[in-house]
């Protein structure tokens, strides 16, 4: 990264339909004029889950035009490495794989709430909780 630059930092997790989506609008909401966030999974879903969507909307966030990428996406010759990978499940913090030259690598991890149970309003809390929780500790941790 030079000077001028935006830090790219790339939140992880195995499908990249929700925990990561969150941080990286999130990210881009709180402080997207000094990081350039990106999200990718190690096995992506492919979608972006409705429920991440809709607590992301609550607090006036759209996430609903980002896809599900793959972490190779970022991998040379093809992709741009990130500066920092931010790994938020266990699964995608072993599934990562190496890149080359100076990237940083942290582990945050959050409960999956696409794994919610309950009714509609139940699960859609666990997204909340969740999402609250990613913006707790991008403010304590990167911001």
């Amino acid at each position: 990264m030079t000077d001028g630059q935006k830090k790219r930092v790339l939140f992880l997790c195995t499908g990249n339909s929700c925990r990561s989506q969150m941080a990286e609008g999130l990210l881009r909401e709180l402080a997207g004029d000094r990081f350039e966030a990106l999200s990718a999974g190690s096995n992506p879903a492919g979608y972006v889950h409705e429920g991440s969507v809709k607590a992301m909307a609550e607090l006036g966030i759209d996430i609903s035009d980002l896809r599900s990428k793959s972490i190779n996406e970022f991998l040379p010759p093809d992709g741009t490495p990130p500066d920092l990978i931010i790994s938020v499940c266990s699964g995608a913090e072993h599934d990562c794989p190496t890149f080359p030259g100076t990237t940083e690598r942290l582990h945050w991890p959050f409960d999956d709430p696409a794994h919610a149970e309950g009714t509609d309003e139940e699960k859609l809390a666990c997204f909340r909780r969740v999402r609250d929780e990613i913006r707790e500790a991008l403010s304590e941790k990167l911001i």
